[in-house]
């Protein structure tokens, strides 16, 4: 195992973990800002605020204690899997509902981390495959969306917008076709960053916000007011919190791999803790969910460091960049379209890392073609026809609305179904350890 103790080589390689993750993390907030119709302000805030506890997560979960924390080099983000869930129960309940959904689910990860460390035999690759294809394909539509200019925008679809977003995604297949190693894994940011300046020069970009932000802040708990707790955005986020401990799982079965570390219950059930901890400090914060980001594993392949030291310093740097809100303003001038085309990259490679998790799937087993038939249709059909429970209880509503939770409810309740179903002495299921060398 290489380590490196030298100052300036951590500084870098943990500089080179939050460019990895830094795209991915940003999104989140823009996306899920925007869909809520917060200020420029508010958005700013968001950014900031997620960017520093992203940092306090990852720092959380290379601790490794007696109560908390896995202890191997991986680094927390925004999960992908809240962002629908987020908007929806933000448009219906408002957005202080969001954040009493996602503490309580940071708290009931928490207090059950060791009956989630019991099951994760229910967790194959049939059933993480799944979702997080799943995930991918329910994503892809807010991309679309966003290269066109946004919900609602005048000019939606313009030869402009639609210009822009499809040269931002020819950049990054361009980065990713010509080039290897460090400017292929910053292609995403790279192509944000190049595609903002193009649409500076097409008077798309007003920095008037980011001369105006100042350079210091404090962060303030429950930013957005007083959390409300409602039992649908409630067992809504408990759901999401269970996606995410599904993904976790496999990230930390191929990191394991990676740095020549078996894991035990004990290991898992710590990580849950964490995970459990990182989001209840989200919904503290007015931030998001939190989980481990798959990316980063392929960092730790790439350096060949698998020293928590490093990640340790990626979350130092986050949290410094979260304290800043000029960084933070930075990134709200990101023109929509723009964002449009990283986001067809970054959620097509969510699909990719289901697809690529499938692969360890047998496929000659009827019982995991219909799970995998059966759940990505539900969840694809419900993503493409909302409206399907509209006439439902409003509380069963917002659980079963979303395409995500529905196609992971159908996913692990039809693996335990035909598992508990088997009548020979082999199991239909196993948990194979997954290589997760692609993005999220």
């Amino acid at each position: 195992m290489k380590k490196t103790q030298n100052p300036l080589a951590l500084t870098s390689l943990g500089l080179q973990h939050v460019l990895a993750m830094y795209a991915g993390a940003i999104l989140v907030p823009l996306t899920v800002g925007r869909a809520l119709h917060l200020s420029a302000h508010e958005l700013a805030y968001l950014v900031a605020i997620d960017l520093l506890t992203c940092g306090i997560a990852t720092l959380l979960q290379a601790w490794n204690n007696r109560w908390f924390g896995i202890g191997l080099p991986v680094v927390l983000g925004s999960s992908f899997v809240a962002v629908t869930p987020m908007i929806a129960i933000g448009s219906q309940y408002g957005i202080n509902a969001v954040y009493g959904a996602i503490i309580a689910a940071g708290l009931f990860i928490v207090l059950f981390a060791n009956f989630f460390g019991k099951i994760v035999k229910l967790f194959p690759p049939v059933v993480t495959g799944t979702v997080v294809t799943m995930i991918g394909l329910s994503l892809v539509p807010s991309a679309v969306r966003n290269m066109g200019g946004g919900v609602g925008s005048e000019e939606f679809g313009s030869v402009e917008n639609l210009a822009l977003a499809f040269g931002v995604l020819a950049f990054i297949l361009f980065l990713n076709r010509f080039f290897t190693g460090f400017l292929r894994a910053l292609s995403v940011l790279l192509g944000i960053v190049v595609g903002t300046i193009v649409a500076a020069f097409m008077g798309m970009v007003n920095l008037s916000s980011v001369k105006e932000a100042s350079w210091l802040h404090i962060p303030t708990p429950f930013y957005f007011g007083a959390p409300t707790f409602e039992i649908g955005p409630i067992l809504t986020m408990i759901l999401v919190g269970v996606v995410i401990i599904i993904e976790s799982t496999g990230v930390f079965l191929a990191l394991s791999k990676v740095c020549e570390r078996d894991l035990n219950d004990q290991d898992f059930i710590k990580g849950y803790r964490a995970e459990g901890l990182a989001i209840m400090l989200g919904g503290i914060f007015n931030a998001f969910p939190y989980n481990t980001f798959a990316q980063n594993v392929g960092l730790v392949q790439l350096s060949r460091v698998k020293t928590r030291n490093v990640v340790v310093v990626a979350g130092v740097i986050l949290i410094t960049l979260g304290l800043i809100p000029k960084i933070a303003e930075l990134t709200t001038v990101v023109p929509t379209p723009v964002l449009g085309g990283a986001m067809i990259v970054l959620f097509g490679m969510v699909i990719s890392s289901g697809i690529k998790m499938l692969s360890n799937v047998d496929f000659s087993n009827q019982s995991n073609l219909l799970i995998i038939a059966c759940s990505l249709s539900l969840g694809l059909g419900v993503t493409v026809v909302p409206d399907l429970f509209a006439q439902l209880p409003a509380g069963l509503k917002i659980i079963v609305s979303d395409g995500i939770i529905t196609g992971s409810i159908a996913a692990i309740l039809l693996n335990i179904f035909f598992r508990s179903s088997e009548t020979t002495n082999r199991p239909i299921v196993t948990f194979k350890k997954t290589d997760y060398s692609e993005s999220k």
